[in-house]
């Protein structure tokens, strides 16, 4: 075999390494849809009272329902059949991942003190900080958070 043979065979088995080693490694473990804590979602926060009193409100595992493979507490039986009538509406948006790190394309956990309502639906971050970055340009954030949901749970 001459060297320029060795050389594409070497080159060739260097560009196949990573192809094959990608096809039969085992499939990394996602992130669960929803950002919870021991299987209670939003930190155990009432995804309503943002909407309805406007801060957050501890929920209570008496007020609980199951959606999306989480446990999501409420502070009054109302506010759980508010949601039950519309999840959707009330859930925050990227399972209540951080969204300005979905804008950014990973996911991060959220606190229930950093929120923003925009447009009628709930948006939670990581800290009151990344908050401030976040209300900086909240439309564009959307924007690339929207593009980059859901996909970033496999990332």
């Amino acid at each position: 075999m001459s060297t320029t043979t060795s050389r594409r065979a070497f080159l060739g088995l260097l560009v196949a390494i990573p192809v094959t080693g990608t096809l039969i490694r085992p499939a990394l473990a996602e992130e669960p849809w929803v950002f919870a804590s021991d299987g209670i979602a939003i930190n155990g926060y009432d995804p309503v009272a943002y909407f309805t009193e406007g801060k957050p409100v501890e929920g209570s595992a008496e007020h609980a329902v199951e959606w999306k493979g989480s446990t999501w507490h409420f502070s009054s039986a109302e506010n759980r059949a508010a949601f039950e009538m519309n999840a959707d509406g009330y859930a925050p948006q990227y399972g209540g991942y951080c969204a300005y790190a979905v804008s950014q394309g990973y996911t991060a956990k959220t606190v229930p003190d950093a929120w923003t309502v925009h447009e009628d639906k709930l948006y939670l971050n990581f800290s009151k900080g990344v908050r401030r970055r976040w209300l900086r340009d909240v439309p564009g954030h959307i924007a690339s958070a929207d593009a980059n949901w859901p996909s970033v749970l496999s990332a």
